[in-house]
């Protein structure tokens, strides 16, 4: 039986959500179970099932740059259960553009710290430091923007979350997740 539900991870400072359950059935079953249930109600969601993956998207119709994506990781554990972990986050293409994002900063701000640093050895005026606090600034600031873009899909996370738990039934047990060690509740909810 699972425990009492849960919030879903909706909301917060984590950059990308997880939960992890456990259930009374083979992996094969569990895939089965969640893609029938998903593809039920194509008028919301659209599923793509890999090999040890099924990736739930919103809707094409529904879908927003800020929409989430559940990837949900399936691993036998013996014969007759199996291990679900489930993450959410942006869509592949907006997920690069952010790492993007934070790898330029981080590239120009080092290397500007660098060179800063020899320009205050060399009792030069440091104006390369003024480069490194920008960059400093433009990943706080891309970090903020991941945040807001969460909060503006934190509705199609909710949705996401309350019918992956429809499709699992009360087999699902919670065994935890990053922050809150225990059930999908991050504490945090919308």
């Amino acid at each position: 039986m699972a425990d009492t539900p849960s919030k879903p991870p909706t909301s917060g400072f984590r950059v990308r959500p997880r939960f992890e359950q456990e259930v009374d059935y083979p992996e094969a079953d569990a895939r089965r179970k969640i893609t029938h249930h998903f593809e039920q109600d194509a008028e919301s969601f659209e599923v793509r099932s890999m090999d040890e993956f099924v990736v739930i998207h919103m809707a094409e119709h529904l879908r927003k740059r800020w929409s989430p994506r559940l990837q949900i990781s399936l691993l036998a554990i013996g014969e007759a259960k199996s291990k679900i972990t489930g993450v959410y986050g942006p869509a592949h293409e907006v997920w690069a553009q952010y790492i993007f994002g934070y790898i330029m900063a981080g590239v120009v701000a080092m290397f500007s710290g660098i060179y800063g640093g020899v320009q205050l050895f060399l009792g030069d005026e440091p104006w390369a430091l003024w480069i490194t606090g920008s960059m400093f600034v433009i990943g706080g600031l891309l970090y903020l923007g991941a945040q807001f873009g969460q909060k503006l899909g934190a509705w199609q996370t909710f949705q996401l979350h309350q019918a992956y738990q429809t499709a699992m039934g009360d087999e699902a047990t919670d065994i935890g997740d990053e922050t809150a060690g225990a059930g999908v509740d991050s504490g945090l909810g919308i």
